[in-house]
């Protein structure tokens, strides 16, 4: 009698878009039968997917990097559409499947949920397995077993349970069916913007795919984390990772980068532990999410339920467009714009700026950030708004109000973000770029602006604003 083959697995690609350090990849390897490797475009309504037009453009490069990365391993990667529970059912139907390998996604944990449900009815097992935190959520919890609200002691819980796990280096080939499923065309899909082509400079600040995380991860460990703990908060100084786009579609996992990080020299301790603090708040972020799964819509702090927002579709415009007439929100909104990307200390501030100072719901500033973001993350996006607004989790206190001029002065004091990014103020004094309002006439004009033509004025006097918010927000106290 001849032995039986084992039978093909479906592994499930999403927000795991690499090879190297990938849990399910190996299990579905190691279970000895053929491998099909999936990426699934699901109902928009489920917001599953890409989270808005910029993460879109990113994903296509992405998924194209993938493939060209499988089939030199003498594998492939099939796109199809649907419902994600249909089109593994079909797969499986087709090619004799009997299970799918797959990486939590725990944003979606209630719809997978579902999905193994659905998939059990057809006699398909699914195989979930832990590798886009640094630990699962579960395993780090209070003395009394709760989650934890506050992140000081979630990182020191988490330092004591050990280091993450080793990452597993990718594999050098991986076994395939004598032929694949009908796979649908990425070009298909219309991933990428058209006319106009308004992610035509992201080439320029990205690589997307696992060899540009890879890339960037060297170029950020040969720079020895360099001024990474006071550099990280200057927008104008090359000192964070830029690793943010990649992790957000797994294309490195985060403990290929906790762990890249031991070599460094001794007098970069600080730095690393600052850095891995960083790593850390997105568990924590992701711990809320699990907690909290309408964190991106409802207040994790009921109290700010009533809270009084104003909405003036112009400001919220100039806001949008970078035209508020504060030089460092402006260069924070033009940056995101053409690179998909703002600085996170200027995402404080840019933040602030609409929830504060303009009074617009937090809400509509995080679906703006998720749309233009190519590292938009359904749990930081959505904690860290909340923390400016103060109804987060461990958050800001609302009366903490982001002074734009001051802001600038502190974090660009010579202006070179703000040049850089509004041109227009290139000429300007050091002792006005953060406040051109306040520049006398002649320094205006041999600078060549013309305030409410060249650049705007103020959209809001941010005294009057202050006092505006602090008003509004007495009424919740």
């Amino acid at each position: 009698m001849s032995e039986q083959k084992p039978a093909p697995s479906i592994l499930w690609f999403r927000k795991d878009l690499r090879l190297d350090d990938n849990p399910a990849l190996h299990a579905a390897i190691e279970a000895g039968g053929p491998v099909i490797p999936v990426y699934i475009r699901e109902p928009e309504h489920l917001n599953v997917g890409p989270l808005g037009a910029a993460q879109a453009w990113w994903l296509h490069h992405s998924l194209t990097g993938l493939k060209t990365s499988l089939k030199s391993l003498g594998s492939d990667l099939v796109f199809a559409s649907g419902k994600a529970e249909d089109v593994l059912a079909d797969i499986a139907q087709k090619t004799g499947a009997k299970t799918v390998f797959v990486n939590r996604a725990y944003e979606r944990t209630s719809f997978d949920r579902d999905i193994a449900i659905a998939l059990k009815e057809d006699g398909i097992a699914i195989r979930a397995y832990h590798g886009q935190l640094l630990h699962e959520p579960k395993s780090i919890r209070t003395g009394s077993g709760n989650a934890f609200k506050v992140f000081t002691p979630f990182w020191n819980a988490m330092q004591k349970i050990g280091e993450p796990h080793d990452p597993v280096d990718a594999p050098d080939t991986i076994p395939s069916p004598e032929h694949f499923p009908k796979s649908e065309s990425l070009d298909g899909w219309d991933l990428l913007p058209k006319k106009p082509d308004w992610a035509a400079d992201f080439p320029k600040m990205w690589t997307p795919g696992e060899d540009g995380a890879q890339e960037k991860l060297s170029d950020f460990l040969d720079r020895e984390l360099h001024d990474y703990k006071r550099g990280r908060d200057l927008p104008a100084v090359d000192a964070t990772s830029l690793l943010s786009p990649h992790l957000a579609h797994g294309e490195i996992s985060p403990s290929r980068i906790w762990h890249a990080t031991r070599g460094q020299p001794k007098k970069a301790a600080d730095e690393v532990s600052h850095f891995r603090r960083e790593l850390a708040w997105r568990d924590f972020c992701y711990n809320l999410l699990i907690e909290f799964p309408e964190l991106n819509e409802k207040n994790w702090d009921d109290k700010f339920d009533p809270f009084e927002w104003e909405y003036d579709a112009k400001d919220f415009h100039a806001w949008t467009s970078g035209r508020t007439g504060y030089p460092i929100v402006d260069a924070g909104m033009r940056q995101l714009w053409r690179y998909g990307f703002m600085h996170n200390r200027v995402r404080m501030i840019a933040a602030s700026f609409l929830i504060k100072d303009l009074m617009i719901d937090w809400r509509k500033g995080e679906k703006w950030f998720r749309d233009t973001l190519v590292d938009a993350d359904p749990a930081n996006n959505s904690a860290n708004w909340q923390w400016v607004a103060g109804s987060g989790a461990d958050a800001s206190p609302f009366f903490r109000i982001f002074n734009p001029i001051l802001q600038g002065e502190k974090f660009d004091p010579d202006g070179d973000y703000v040049r850089e990014h509004v041109p227009e103020l290139a000429k300007l004094d050091r002792k006005y770029i953060h406040k051109p309002f306040d520049a006398p006439k002649d320094v205006l004009e041999k600078a060549g602006i013309e305030l409410g033509k060249t650049y705007p004025k103020p959209v809001v006097d941010h005294g009057f604003a202050r006092d505006r918010a602090l008003a509004a927000y007495r009424k919740i106290r």
